[in-house]
């Protein structure tokens, strides 16, 4: 009985210390103004969250006036989070694409096409009906190594 207490024990806390260990990485912060209250990325042990991110110019973090420009900043902010957590685009398995304008579905199709080779990553887009900063299209990500 006392053997099976202490595996039981020794058990708990293995499970204790592997689910309160915290290997979460902040990746791509240069991406938004301090103070924003997100990471752009979080790499979790081999796999890596991309927030939602607009086409803000990494600089500047103005929106282009062009929706072909802004479609692209979109894809080169999450290349920007993919490299600091070294990955690229194949790394990518999910996709999911927020458009104010389903109308602009076909652009994005061609533009996306630029970025990801097959195989394709998995990948959802709806309309919303409003992003914030008056954006026109947000694109968050999932990447696995």
């Amino acid at each position: 009985m006392g053997k099976l207490i202490g595996c039981l024990l020794a058990a708990s806390l293995l499970l204790f210390s592997v689910s309160t260990k915290s290997d979460n990485t902040p990746v791509g912060a240069e991406l938004v103004p301090a103070g924003t209250p997100y990471s752009p990325g979080i790499l979790a042990g081999d796999t890596l969250y991309v927030s939602g991110l607009q086409g803000t110019d990494p600089r500047t973090h103005a929106l282009p006036g062009d929706f072909g420009q802004e479609a692209r900043n979109c894809l080169e902010n999450i290349g920007h989070v993919l490299n600091d957590a070294h990955m690229d685009y194949s790394d990518v398995v999910s996709v999911q694409i927020y458009l104010v304008d389903m109308s602009q579905f076909q652009e994005v199709n061609a533009i996306y096409k630029e970025y990801f080779k097959s195989p394709m990553p998995a990948r959802t887009t709806v309309q919303a009906a409003k992003l914030s900063l008056g954006a026109h299209i947000e694109i968050s990500a999932i990447a696995r190594k």
